[in-house]
């Protein structure tokens, strides 16, 4: 399989620490190890990651990073700011992989596995959901955000699978999505009143989904069913850590 590039956003602030005195939660240690390098190791697992480039404050991630990092670029304030600074080094790719920083159960083959799924499905813009029942099984007790439509109740994951040319002709809608990923009502809104009156309703097929985003976007976007909940359980609060802290120590037993 040929490989693609992917990009890491570790850009954060107080905002989004879950530990005291950690300004930037990729560099949230866990058993010892800063969050943002488990995520980086995944990638460099995969078989499908050529090079890798990563969004944030250069100079300390570079201390810990190192060589397993193509291209550094620094913080540009903005999520979607970051997105298009870090996907610049690939401007000129059919597909880039966006990860965000805070993922850090997430894995080489489950990394490959989502880019074997996209390439198959095609298309300019994919995204990953998981299945309610699915996450809280293997998370009991986790707090996340769920969307309920007629075939089912998911969550989303914190990857994309997308098409660099598609970014600025759909620069304002995306940052709409971006400022309201975790209020999906907001989002509803967005994408007409019939729209979010079947949203309400729990009547929406994943289909009919992906058909309304390819309509006002005017681009092929795909929501892909994956097996691995690790792939949309970020790191946002102490809760969430103690969540971390737990999966890691049960996998080393």
């Amino acid at each position: 399989m040929t490989g693609i590039n992917a990009v890491v956003l570790a850009g954060d602030s107080k905002r989004g620490s879950v530990q005291e005195g950690v300004d930037n939660k990729s560099f949230l240690l866990i058993n010892g190890k800063p969050m943002v390098e488990y995520v980086i190791d995944a990638l460099r697992e995969s078989s499908a990651i050529n090079e890798i480039s990563i969004t944030g404050p250069s100079d300390l991630l570079k201390k810990h990073l190192g060589g397993k990092v193509d291209h550094y670029v620094e913080d540009r304030g903005s999520l979607f700011d970051n997105v298009k600074a870090g996907i610049a080094p690939f401007a000129n790719d059919r597909a880039v992989l966006i990860v965000t920083s805070d993922i850090p159960m997430i894995t080489g083959w489950m990394i490959t596995d989502f880019i074997q799924r996209c390439m198959h499905q095609g298309g300019d813009f994919c995204y990953p959901i998981v299945e309610k029942r699915l996450n809280e099984e293997r998370f009991p007790g986790v707090e996340r955000t769920y969307v309920r439509l007629k075939d089912g109740t998911y969550t989303g994951g914190n990857v994309l699978f997308l098409n660099p040319a598609v970014i600025g002709p759909c620069e304002e809608f995306a940052k709409k999505v971006i400022a309201f990923r975790k209020q999906p009502l907001k989002t509803g809104r967005m994408l007409g009143v019939k729209f979010l009156a079947g949203l309400m309703l729990g009547i929406l097929t994943v289909p009919k989904v992906e058909e309304r985003f390819c309509k006002l976007l005017d681009l092929q976007a795909s929501a892909i069913i994956v097996p691995y909940p690790e792939i949309g359980n970020d790191v946002d609060k102490p809760s969430d850590l103690d969540m971390v802290l737990e999966y890691f120590r049960t996998q080393s037993a």
